[in-house]
This record gives structure tokens, sequence and C-alpha cells, in this order.
């Protein structure tokens, strides 16, 4: 039997709801709406009445703040919304968990909903208008009001993976049509380069091998952008060309052969700058998981080895078309990469861009989320997530330009630290095992890889629900606990967290050769086919891996964290990814295959002559002073800022803001670094640099503006020049085959080239931070 409850806050305590009818009246311009009720509802199934009742007053509600009632309003109108079949609902979850903890037996089938209740009188044109406003179609649907004769959900299970016959004898309009057909990251190059190899191999592939390559060489994946070889350039401009001529004079020191992208100019200054002797304490690894150099700490038994590991990452476009989830799983997976080098992640700063949040509604774009949507809930699920786990936000800007309204931009960077002695890389060797930790693999995240390095349209909206999953902040936490254990650290020979490209990438990655059992892969629920097992990203969650001796071991310290840990591949000697479901392999790929990405990439890039980046002098003074008090980029960012918490760990130095009456800014986060016995005080500084309205008029000079003014908020708190690392990120449109906008990039990575030669400091290495 499934039971139902409503619960709403008491009469005062409807902040909520109030705030929601007030966006609606101003936003909308709905003046009618009367009042808006908001209850969060509850179905409950696989419990006993009395355990029902029992969970209602001590988890569903808490009766000093809540109303109760199983029945809603007949009058006015009423319709509920819920999250889309597969995405996270941590309501839901949580409800779950709690109720199991309670009754010591199985964790019973928990979904949720929130209720909307409107009075007044409203038209169905204004009804629909509230509709669109509340549910964002990538996360949510409008649920039924009718009761659930059963929570569980039904799945027809595949046996098979269908194989593409005939792609070996595919023309060119046929492969064509296929990239469209199966809405492929690859292009026309790399599927004709995946017919010929398996020509080769004498077989037609499988659908999950076609989704395997799709995914390893997406963008996101292997960075085919800025690895394309550029063949020329064209200047408008002499200081760029003078640049490039410095930049090609470079690789000759360095006798570097390799062909001329986007990456080599971005990190040449560290290869550069190692040669010499000018970057002894860079960490270097096979593992490429963060940027991390070596510090020594001051602690209470004197200076340890440690390593410092920081890491940047953008996601633009979930953020774009789900703000919440894809603003929370930035910072969650920002904190994964450094934390799969076993270090703990204490500090986070956050970076966004955006247009006008004051716009009007009727003013959005076509296919966009409204700006102050996109602005106030993308700021709401970084600061959930990074309070959930317990991170420290030191930072948090936000920029406005115009621009931002083609596409938002979101960035959180984190710091995090590890003594040397817990961290252990080792090449894996045959007999090794991959243990898969954390959480289970469902369809929601299937794209997540593919669909960041694709072209995206109007459609966009409606469409990329599966790419954009929701973040489980408690687990992660969980991890981290883990990791931080001296024992279950140095039990790891090699980790990967698993990003965008799901099983296939964050374990195929591990080792030359694996075997992988797809049907060991826990699920958050039955009917996933086996593509579906090898693709679908899954927010906290690792891979690693283990002699076959300690993986017990390993599994008992998970076990004793609450996390599921799971043998689910042995990593072999033959130099093939192959993986197996329901007995038979479905996956069978040359290792040296995978490697070379793709098809290499060729471009010529034109470089535009920068434009003036003054402004026009204004005559009137108090007009002027008006106009820049004005301004989004110069007020008080204090109220976004409090939305999230400098305090957790109580490791900060330096406040968001500081002064007297704690109003002003300060330039750069400060933090100890996070010791989880005994404290110390060394510390670790991270700033941030950038202008738009300088970029867009010469990418070059916005570059080196970036890094000299991210270097001078270090230096001005405090921070040694020599002991200064940074970690860029690129913000560009599209490129496509345009030789002007491939241009752009790279007069932006000449201008922070030129940056770091002439302040001797350079950019490190990192997956998405180059």
């Amino acid at each position: 039997m499934v039971y139902r409850v409503y619960v709403e806050k008491r009469p005062g305590l409807t902040a909520e709801a109030d705030a929601l009818a007030s966006d609606i009246r101003t936003l909308l311009g709905i003046a009618s709406l009367e009042r808006l009720r908001l209850l969060n509802r509850y179905d409950v199934e696989n419990i006993t009445p009395e355990l029902f009742d029992y969970s209602v007053k001590t988890i569903l509600s808490e009766p000093q703040l809540d109303l109760v009632t199983d029945t809603l309003p007949q009058e006015g109108i009423v319709f509920a919304v819920e999250y889309l079949p597969g995405q996270f609902d941590q309501r839901a979850d949580s409800a779950a968990q709690c109720i199991q903890i309670l009754s010591q037996g199985e964790r019973p089938l928990v979904r949720s909903a929130r209720v909307y209740h409107l009075t007044g009188q409203l038209t169905a044109a204004e009804v629909a208008s509230i509709k669109k406003y509340l549910i964002n179609p990538v996360e949510a649907r409008e649920a039924s009001l009718e009761p659930f004769e059963t929570l569980a959900m039904d799945y027809a299970v595949p046996e098979t993976v269908a194989t593409l016959t005939g792609f070996r004898e595919m023309e060119e309009t046929e492969l064509q049509a296929m990239v469209a057909e199966y809405g492929l990251a690859m292009d026309l190059d790399d599927l004709r380069f995946c017919r010929d190899y398996f020509r080769t191999e004498d077989r037609d592939p499988t659908m999950t091998e076609l989704r395997v390559i799709d995914t390893y060489w997406s963008d996101h994946c292997r960075h085919t952008t800025f690895l394309t070889t550029i063949d020329g350039v064209e200047f408008a401009s002499p200081i760029l060309q003078q640049t490039y001529e410095e930049y090609l004079n470079t690789r000759k020191r360095l006798n570097r052969t390799k062909p001329i992208n986007l990456m080599d100019i971005g990190t040449i200054v560290a290869k550069y700058l190692k040669k010499q002797g000018k970057m002894p304490k860079l960490d270097e690894s096979e593992e490429i998981n963060a940027c991390t150099v070596k510090i020594k700490v001051d602690t209470e038994a004197g200076k340890e080895d440690w390593l410092l590991l920081f890491k940047n990452e953008t996601h633009n476009h979930p953020t774009e078309i789900e703000p919440f989830g894809g603003a929370a799983t930035c910072v969650g997976g920002a904190i994964r990469d450094p934390l799969s080098g076993r270090a703990y992640v204490y500090s986070a700063m956050r970076l966004t861009g955006a247009a006008d949040p004051l716009t009007p509604i009727e003013q959005t774009m076509e296919g966009k989320l409204p700006q102050r949507t996109i602005v106030t809930k993308a700021a709401a699920g970084y600061s959930s997530y990074g309070n959930q786990i317990g991170l420290a936000t030191g930072q948090v800007d936000e920029l406005y330009h115009p621009g931002y309204a083609a596409k938002r931009m979101e960035i959180g960077a984190v710091i995090a630290a590890a003594p040397a002695a817990n961290v252990r890389r080792e090449r894996p060797a045959p007999g090794d095992v991959v243990i898969l930790l954390g959480g289970r693999t469902g369809r929601d995240g299937c794209g997540g890889a593919t669909g960041s390095s694709k072209s995206h349209t109007t459609e966009s909206l409606e469409t990329c629900g599966a790419e954009v999953q929701k973040g489980n902040a408690p687990e992660e936490r969980k991890l981290q606990r883990l990791f931080r254990n001296p024992e279950a650290s140095r039990l790891i020979k090699r980790c990967n967290d698993f990003g965008a490209g799901g099983v296939s990438v964050a374990i195929g990655e591990l080792a030359e050769g694996l075997e992988i059992d797809l049907n060991k892969v826990p699920k958050k629920y039955e009917g996933l086919d086996g593509t579906e097992l090898a693709i679908s990203e899954s927010q906290e969650r690792m891979a690693v891996v283990v002699e076959e001796k300690d993986a017990a071991r390993f599994m008992e310290l998970a076990d004793q964290e609450n996390l599921e840990a799971t043998v689910v591949a042995a990593v072999t000697g033959k130099g093939r990814l192959t993986m197996t479901w329901n007995g038979k392999k479905i996956v069978d790929i040359a290792r040296a295959f995978l490697d070379t990405n793709g098809v290499e990439k060729h471009i010529t890039a034109v470089t535009a002559q920068p434009e003036s980046i003054l402004k026009e002098q204004v005559t009137a003074f108090r007009q002027g002073y008006l106009d820049l008090a004005g301004d989004l980029n110069v007020c008080s960012k204090r109220g976004l800022a409090e939305r999230f918490d400098a305090t957790i760990g109580s490791g900060t130095v330096l406040m968001p803001f500081g002064g007297q009456y704690q109003l002003t800014p300060t330039q750069a986060m400060v933090n100890q670094i996070s010791m989880e016995k005994g404290s110390t005080d060394t510390c670790s500084l991270m700033s941030w640099g950038y202008n738009p309205y300088i970029t867009e008029k010469s990418p070059y000079h916005g570059a080196y503006l970036a890094v000299v003014e991210s270097v001078s908020k270090l230096v001005a708190t405090g921070a040694g020049l020599k002991e200064t690392y940074l970690s860029f990120q690129e913000y560009f449109p599209k490129l496509g085959k345009d030789p002007h906008r491939w241009g752009q990039p790279l007069a932006a990575l000449l201008g922070a080239f030129r940056a770091q030669k002439e302040l001797e400091i350079a950019a490190i290495g990192g997956k998405d931070s180059m």
C-alpha cells in the first residue's frame, strides 16, 4: 500500500511560498494572483501504518514548524511538479534513508513532489505562464494528482546490444546521416576512421562500441579542440605576431616537434621553466586528476611533505539549461578531481558570468531560461552542495556582460591537500582489480560528455534532460572521509573520478588493458542495457585500482563509511578494453586505437586587430559617478556571497568581506591547510583575474591582464610570486571551421603565454584546467 501526506509551513513561516508569489506578480506581471501555497507531497510504500505515522511526525515534518494533511484544497488551482524519472531526488532519498534507520529493516520506496495551490482570478494563459516559470522541462514535469497504486518502477529488461550490421560497407552519405541520426559528437572524418578500423578487425561494431568511442573522443574527455593542429596563422596585429614568433622560438629551444595547437601554447611555458630548473616543486605523475605541487607544511611534529592540489571546472551548458543541478555538480565535479588524487578538499571559489538578471522576463531569448532564474537557482545549487559537503567558499563573484545571454559561465575552483606519505601512485599491473565506489548508475547520466561537446539549439532546453544529473553531496562526503583515512588511501594504486565518460572512460583510462563486467555495475534501477551501463556518468563515484589481495580490506573500509563498493574489472596485459554484458562481449577495442583520439584535426587561424579598450571620456563627473555606482559589476556582491558559508572547517584566514564594517571584499581567499589532527600555520591562497569588457575588444590583452590581475591580487595579499601557479579556463564560442573564431582563443593564449614568460610562472596540468 502507498501512503500519502502533504506538508506545508505554518502561517508566518511561508517565506519560500511568499517569495514565489512576489516573483510571479512582479516578474510575470500577474497581479491577479492572490495567494500561493507550497506543499511537499510524500508517497511511501513498503512500510507499516504505525511506522508511517511515526515518520510523518519525526522525519517528513517538524510539528513545531509544519502543518500536515492528507487532502488537497478543493478551491483554486492545484498542480504538482516532480523530477523526471531517473533523476536523483535528494528529498525522497534522505527520507527513505531516515525511515530505514528508524525501522532497521528494508529501505522503503519514497517519492516526493511539490504541490502548488494558486488562488485569484487567473486566466488559463496566466496559469500556463506560471507553470512555465516553475517547471524546467530539463529536470521536472507536471505530476499527476491521483494516488499511486505502487511506486515500483517497471522497466523492460533488454537482453542484447545491437550490432551495426553493414557499418564497414557504409559510404560517405550514409556515415554523414549516421552522425545526425545518432546525435554523435564525432564528425564525419572520425566516423570514417572508425569504419576503417573495424574493417581491419573484420567485423561490424556494436552500438556500445560506437557510443564508447564517441564518448572517448568527445571534446570534454579528449580536448579535441585544444589538440587541433594549427597549420597557419594570419595576423592583423604586429604585437600578436611578435608574441607568436616568441612562442615558436621557445619551441625551438625545447626541440619541440609535436604539432602546434592551443594546448601547446597554453602549457609550453611550464615545460620551458621546468627545463630551466625553475619549477622544482611541480609534482608529476601518470595521474592527471588535478594541478599538483609539493609543499612543506608546518605541523606540531615539524615540517612535513605534503601535496597541494587545485582544480577549476566549468559547467556552462548544464547550468544554462538546469541552473540548480548544473551549478551543484560544477563544484561536485571540481571536488572529485583532487579527491581522486587522495587529497582532502577544504576551500572553494565560485566565479560566474551572466547577462543582466534585471532584464524583464518577456525579453528572454528564445529557448533560454530567464537570466534571473539562472542566476538565483545556480547560486542556490552551488551553495547547497558546498554547504552540505562541508566546503568553505572563500570567494564568490559574478561578472555581468550582455554576451553571457548566449551562454552562461559557471566556474568552480577548489584547493585540496594531502600528506605525501598517504599518496601512492603506481602503474596498474595484470591481476590488479578495479573497485567501483559510491553512487549507482542510471539513465540520467547518459550523454554528459558528448552533450557538452556538441552545439546546442533552441530545442536543447527540452531535449537535454538526461545530460544533467542531480548531485548527492552526502555521498561525496563519505568518499572524502574514506580517502582521508590513511589506510584506505595507501591501498589505492591509481584512481579516477567518474566524470562525464562513465565506466568507459573512468575505468578505461586506468590501465592499458582491462576486462570490465558490466553486470557487476550497481544500478539505480533495473532495465539498463549494456550501452547505458558503459557510458552513463554517475556523480559521487570513484574507480580505484588496488592489488587483488587488498580488495577485501578496502571494501571493508568503504563499508565502514556506508559506501557501496564492488569489484567490476580486472587489469590485463592485453592492450585492449573489453566489456561483457549478459555473458556476451559487447566492447573489444584496441587501446592503441582509442588513444589516437580520432582523426587529427587541422585548422588555420585568423586573428583580428585588437580594438581600443578605453571608454569614451565622460565630461559630466556627476553623471559618470552615478553610472559607475549603478553598474552591476561595481555594486556590492555581499548578498550573493552570504549564500555561501566561508567558515566551514574553521580554517578561513580572510573572511570574504573585511574592514571595520565587514563590507570590503577581499582580493584573495586564504585558508589554513586542512589537517584532521593538530593544526598548522601554513596557508594556501587563491585568486582570479578576468574582465569581459577588455577581452571582447582584445582576447590577447584580456588574457594577458587576467594573468596580471590574478597574480597581483595574490602578491598584494602576501603570496610570493615564485610560489604562484596558474590554471587557465577557456570560454569561447563554438569554433567549428571558422578561422576567425579560431583566432580568438589563439590570441588569448598568446597573451597568457607572454604574461607567463615575463612573470616566469606557469599554468600547470589538469584535465579541464590545461
